[in-house]
């Protein structure tokens, strides 16, 4: 995280550099305007000294610019965007380094292309600005990016759990309880577990945990499932391990103000799913599965008992596990949520790996394919009135590409309401090497479905599950018929 400071050295460094540059100086042409050393003007435009107020006068002059000018965060039409940049959250709050950003490098490009740079960074402004796009968002997007460019896999955190194992004499427990969790917690770190105070709190119900750092107590709400604590507790015990400073302390983040913190929680949660869902041993689970001849959905229901986890965490693991041990890393996942009458669906959740897959996230109101596994198998659950988890899986042909994708579901009651239902997603890009992993494609009662992102955007005929016709694509048929018209007159 960026100090205000740095920023300040960094704007200044900028703005000499630009003038320098824009001027035709050489450094040696501005060292004898000056009398300041070539080596000293260069670690100013670098950022990395901030000049005494009589050589900024000095710099300024030699510049054609007044000393204010030098040091307000204003600067030339051409620039501002820039400093508007440089000065917002998103540097200070925003680890450049770990995605392998370097400043320096960011500051020589702003000052080589500033017209260009200007243009893109203040179309990127405006976007936000007319969508609302707030920095919740570019934070949740980054956090996707950061987990594609390392493929979903951190070797330090699957070490750090075996690490913890190892010092706290912890073997082979599958699966992990509460009790056990919640003794660990207690005796590690002094934090004790309450089930009672949420409840008493009716604007709290929404929240499924809550840290008390200083009484060392985590508030967990009542009603919870065996897996549901089992997650909060081991992600409680990834924080504490982790040595996690900068994070939340409520299960849902309520204000995502730093990419740090999202970075933190996604940390610790990977550690619990890693603790619950011992890598080698779940490795093993997936080649059993992956050598039948027949799709079996009772065979991934069994992995939920086995590591009493929840539908999520497993579909969650499985994007740790596939890209690293089976070299599966073209996949999405998602988490789709419908509504009580089963009219509407709303993707609370997306990870894309390798690439931007289909389905994904739709901001404009438009209607989800009915055919996604995602959806039918919430439509399942809703009528199925003994299975808790309903488990699905299909091929979906996306329509008018040649781009298939096998596409594992799980349904269960919403935790938000029971009469919701909830799905997770899998989807794995169909290639050679998938099918031969997979035994179980060559299946012929794995169901084959033609499918798009939205009906709005769809072209498939006589769709039995059509929401709404397809405006969008009516609408570039009507302007394709419009350019054929003019191009004849």
């Amino acid at each position: 995280m960026l100090k205000d400071s740095t920023i300040i050295k960094l704007i200044l460094g900028f703005k000499v550099r630009h003038l320098r540059s824009s001027q035709g100086l050489s450094y040696q042409e501005l060292s004898s305007k000056t009398g300041l050393s070539t080596s000293y003007l260069n670690d100013i435009e670098k950022g990395k000294r901030y000049p005494k107020p009589d050589k900024i006068t000095t710099l300024a002059e030699a510049l054609g610019v007044d000393y204010n000018y030098m040091v307000s965060t204003n600067a030339s039409k051409k620039m501002q965007p820039i400093i508007d940049l440089l000065t917002s959250k998103f540097f200070k709050l925003f680890p450049l380094e770990e995605f392998g950003i370097s400043l320096e490098k960011l500051i020589e490009l702003f000052t080589q292309t500033p017209d260009r740079v200007n243009a893109f960074i203040s179309t990127i402004f405006k976007i936000a600005r007319n969508y609302q796009v707030g920095e919740e968002q570019f934070y949740l997007e980054a956090l996707r990016s950061y987990q594609d460019m390392h493929n979903n896999y951190f070797p330090e955190l699957e070490s750090a759990v075996e690490k913890f194992k190892k010092e706290y004499s912890i073997k082979g427990i599958v699966p992990f309880t509460v009790g056990f969790l919640e003794d660990q917690l207690q005796e590690i770190y002094g934090i004790a577990v309450d089930r009672k105070t949420l409840k008493k709190h009716s604007n709290l119900q929404s929240i499924r945990s809550y840290l008390s750092k200083d009484k060392k107590v985590l508030h967990l709400k009542r009603g919870l499932t065996e897996a549901q604590e089992n997650f909060l507790l081991a992600r409680e015990l990834g924080f504490q391990y982790l040595s996690l400073e900068e994070r939340p302390y409520e299960t849902t983040i309520l204000n995502i103000d730093s990419f740090e913190k999202l970075l933190n929680n996604y940390k610790a949660s990977h550690f619990a799913a890693a603790l619950l869902m011992e890598e080698k041993q779940l490795v093993k689970d997936i080649k059993k599965i992956s050598r039948e001849n027949t799709w079996q959905p009772a065979l991934f229901l069994k992995l939920l008992d086995k590591y009493n986890v929840t539908a999520e965490m497993l579909m969650q693991r499985l994007t740790n596990i596939l890209p690293h041990h089976f070299g599966l890393d073209d996949l999405f996942f998602i988490r789709l949520t419908g509504s009580e009458d089963l009219g509407a669906f709303q993707m609370t959740k997306d990870l894309h790996l390798s690439q931007l897959h289909s389905p994904y996230n739709n901001e404009l109101s438009e209607h989800y394919c009915n055919r996604w596994v995602s959806i039918t198998s919430i439509k399942e659950l809703r009528f199925s009135k003994k299975a808790s988890v309903i488990a699905d899986a299909q091929i979906s042909k996306y329509w008018n590409t040649d781009k298939e994708y096998l596409c594992i579901s799980l349904a269960k009651p919403s935790f938000q309401s029971s009469k919701q239902g909830a799905s997770v997603t899998l989807g794995l890009l169909v290639t050679p090497q998938l099918r031969s992993i997979f035994n179980f494609l060559s299946d012929p009662n794995l169901k084959t479905r033609e499918v798009h992102t939205t009906c709005e955007r769809c072209g498939i005929s006589n769709c039995e599950a059509r929401v709404v016709s397809p405006v969008i694509l009516e609408q570039l048929e009507i302007d394709r018929a419009l350019i054929t018209s003019l191009s004849e007159l």
